[in-house]
């Protein structure tokens, strides 16, 4: 009667493995939406920094032209600089998200190649099951001696 025992063992390996993939597939779809939410909050820290670098645009004019200086020379000079300091820290910022979304896109697929190992272990616990099921049924009619 252990057959029975086996195919019940091989139908809860099955089961076990469907579970053990569904929880890591889970897992996948949770590090793609922080990859969408990174990229969420890049664009907002892109629209924030481009917001605060519009000010300090218009305060370092106001600066400038208060001081009795023109837009000219140095005083464009500072405009540059700061224009093209704001590209190198918006190109920082597009950076580090990718990185971030990278790195969560590779746990989504890590935790996919999880659930898909745990599904082919499940597999073959099950087939060993009814192997020993069909091997137990071969030993009672007398034909596994």
């Amino acid at each position: 009667m252990s057959f029975v025992f086996d195919i019940a063992a091989a139908q809860q390996a099955s089961a076990l493995g469907k579970y053990n993939q569904a929880v890591q597939n889970r897992n996948a779809q949770v590090a793609e939406q922080e990859a969408q939410a990174i990229e969420q909050q890049k664009n907002l820290d892109i629209q924030r920094f481009d917001q605060q670098f519009v000010q300090l645009q218009g305060s370092t004019k106001t600066s400038i032209l208060k001081s009795g200086a023109t837009l000219e020379g140095t005083g464009l000079k500072i405009l540059r600089q700061n224009a093209e300091q704001a590209e190198i820290e918006k190109d920082i910022i597009d950076y580090n998200a990718k990185i971030g979304q990278s790195r969560a896109f590779e746990q989504a697929n890590f935790s996919r190649m999880q659930g898909n190992l745990a599904r082919m272990e499940a597999r073959q616990a099950q087939l060993g099951y009814y192997a020993k099921a069909g091997q137990s049924l071969l030993t009672i009619s007398g034909y596994g001696k």
